[in-house]
């Protein structure tokens, strides 16, 4: 179909680059690709056994890539707090909120928190406060933060936010990339040092399906998602291109979302619609402030 590909992205040599979740799907190709153009990239890993079998397939891929392992739990505030203060020195030019968990039976993070909120949303809007130094100090620092279709789906339950007197995993995954999107909205308008933006990989071959089915057990659910990869998903590495587009591309729009052409499924990377309720103002602002209370990390001379 023809349109934006990785041949597309430009010299990134003596930029800095941090990708959460790099080491399989989408941000292993992220990082991968990153790498590849010049960038010295930090993959930022929960797993280091997995962590390190992606660092070994992308030096094996990209020999001359400066990529090193970083250690990197969303779902615990204090992995957060650690891994920033270990990779929050010098400028960061590109940090790509990727990592997250999607539809899982309810679980709670270290901090006691709804698991798929607190890791996706929580998790990346901490992380991103903590190395918000290192960004002012890049010259033109990028924020992407993936987001999904389902974000359309998602509603904001500012009385239940952890799904903790009624928890359905689709709804609780829903609200969860809604709170991505609004926070990569919210956050462009609060610090204009640096452009914020979302993308979305449309539907994309990755681990991330197979993970609820596999918790609760259900192998029918995890051979049904295995079979849609197969015959309806794009690969990840195409999955990847909104996030690299976002993340590269001289053109991009500070509080836009990037996703697939076509019907946002799978395709080209373009600017994309978003759901309505992610350009209210009162939700950002009340979604920043909740934040801020829950993960104890306030965002200093950002403009409200």
């Amino acid at each position: 179909m023809g349109g934006w590909t990785t041949g597309d992205i430009p010299e990134l040599r003596g930029r800095r680059a941090i990708v959460t979740g790099a080491n399989s799907g989408i941000g292993y190709h992220t990082a991968l690709q990153l790498a590849r153009h010049g960038a010295s990239v930090v993959l930022a890993c929960r797993s280091a056994e997995r962590g390190g079998a992606a660092l070994d397939r992308m030096r094996t891929a990209a020999p001359d890539a400066d990529i090193v392992l970083g250690s990197l739990d969303l779902a615990d505030l204090s992995s957060v707090r650690t891994f920033a203060a270990e990779h929050g020195d010098g400028p960061l030019d590109i940090l790509v909120n990727n990592a997250g968990v999607m539809a899982i039976p309810r679980r709670a993070t270290a901090d006691g928190f709804e698991m798929q909120f607190g890791t996706n949303h929580l998790g990346h809007f901490a992380l991103t406060g903590l190395l918000l130094p290192a960004l002012r100090a890049a010259s033109a620092a990028r924020v992407v933060t993936v987001t999904s279709g389902f974000a359309w789906a998602g509603r904001l339950r500012f009385d239940d936010l952890q799904g903790e007197h009624r928890y359905r995993k689709w709804s609780a995954y829903g609200q969860a990339k809604l709170a991505n999107l609004i926070f990569a909205k919210e956050l462009d308008r609060r610090v204009p040092e640096l452009t914020s933006v979302a993308a979305h990989p449309g539907y994309a071959a990755t681990n991330l399906q197979r993970t609820g089915p596999r918790m609760q057990g259900n192998t029918f659910m995890e051979k049904a998602t295995d079979l849609g990869n197969t015959v309806m998903a794009q690969s990840a590495a195409a999955g990847a291109l909104p996030s690299l587009y976002a993340a590269t591309a001289p053109d991009v729009q500070g509080g836009a979302s990037y996703g697939p052409r076509l019907l946002q499924y799978r395709g080209a990377p373009v600017k994309v619609v978003t759901p309505p309720q992610a350009d209210r103002p009162n939700l950002g602002e009340r979604l920043w402030k909740v934040s801020e209370t829950l993960t104890g990390v306030t965002y200093a001379e950002a403009h409200a």
